[in-house]
This record gives C-alpha cells, sequence and structure tokens, in this order.
C-alpha cells in the first residue's frame, strides 16, 4: 500500500494537492476536516464536541480523532493506499497511526510537508472563506489555527525526519508546479 501523510499550516494547498494525488496515484482520501465537518453538520455526539474545539481554533483531542480513523482506515482495507489529510497534528498521534498501520502490515510511506510563506497562507484563506463560506476561515481565527499549527504540529515534521519519511515539498507557484514536484517525491518511494 503506498499511504502518504499531507502536511502543510492550514492553507497550504493540502486539499487541491491531495485531489490530484488521488487522481494520478487512485488513493483513497481520508481528510479529518472532512470527516469533521459532516459529523459537525450532522450533529453528532463527535460532531457536537469537536464544533466546540474548532470554533475556539483549537485541535480535536486526540482520541477522537484516533478512534474515528480507526473505522475509517477500515473501511478502506482493499484499497491501493490512503493519503491522509490533516493527520496527524501531533506526534501522539502519529504513533497512533503508525499503530494502527503496522497492526494492518502496513505504514506510512511518505509524509509531504507543503511549504508556504505565512502572509500567502493568511491570503489564500480569508479568500477561500470569501468563496466557501467556512467559519474558520476569518482573520482572527486564522491567526489563532496558524499559533495552534506552530506551536502543536509543526515539531511532527521532525518525528517524520527521524522516521525517514519526510519530503519537504515549496507550496509556492502554480498548482501544476507544486504537483510536479509531489509526483517526483512519491516516485521515489513506490
Amino acid at each position: 500500500m503506498l499511504n502518504v501523510v499531507i502536511f502543510g499550516a492550514p492553507g497550504s494547498g493540502k486539499g487541491t494537492q491531495s485531489e490530484l494525488i488521488i487522481k494520478e496515484y487512485g488513493l483513497d482520501h481520508i481528510s479529518t476536516g472532512d470527516v469533521l465537518r459532516s459529523e459537525m453538520k450532522n450533529e453528532t455526539e463527535l460532531g457536537k464536541i469537536a464544533k466546540d474545539y474548532i470554533e475556539k481554533g483549537q485541535l480535536v483531542p486526540d482520541e477522537l480523532i484516533v478512534n474515528m480513523l480507526a473505522k475509517v482506515l477500515d473501511s478502506k482495507a482493499n484499497s491501493k493506499g490512503v493519503i491522509f489529510d490533516g493527520f496527524p497534528r501531533t506526534i501522539p498521534q502519529a504513533e497512533a497511526l503508525k499503530k494502527m498501520l503496522n497492526e494492518r502490515g502496513t505504514d506510512v510511506s511518505i509524509m509531504l510537508n507543503l511549504q508556504v510563506d505565512e502572509d500567502e497562507l493568511i491570503k489564500r484563506l480569508l479568500e477561500r472563506g470569501k468563496v466557501s463560506g467556512r467559519s474558520d476561515d476569518n482573520l482572527e481565527t486564522i491567526k489563532s489555527r496558524l499559533e495552534v499549527y506552530h506551536k502543536q504540529t509543526a515539531p511532527l515534521a521532525d518525528f517524520y525526519v527521524k522516521e525517514g519519511k519526510h519530503v519537504a515539498i515549496k507550496g509556492m507557484g502554480t498548482i501544476e508546479e507544486i504537483f510536479g514536484r509531489i509526483k517526483e517525491a512519491i516516485n521515489a518511494v513506490k
């Protein structure tokens, strides 16, 4: 299985690039954000709890995410591989993902770290908020999310460096240019 973790700050292009990777390599997509938004929209118990955290610009607790994703992962057992979008976001989540995958006879193949300048991230997120109407794409929440990302999530890159899975991808330029860099990285581990 080709298991890809796509990583980067909010607005770095994870969703856009995930779609291209899925199309190119035939992978299944697990987007924590999409799953959580669906849970919130359907007002499930998880959705209600998650909404409270997300509206404050905080991360949803690991145990909620890990339990939810274990079920999603099991539903994709016959796949060519999975792209994880928005997960893991913490070292305990990365360890839990490694354990979940190892128990299923596989592992993370590559961690793509999309690197984008902070001013560009803010610009992209504000624009996305205008287009999508997402309530978490306003300047105050964006700044909070970026702060949370830098404090809690960025150290995750070091975890994957130690695992030998980390590849930095310049996330600036056209969508096609960025995807070209991603394909080079994935083809090197395929």
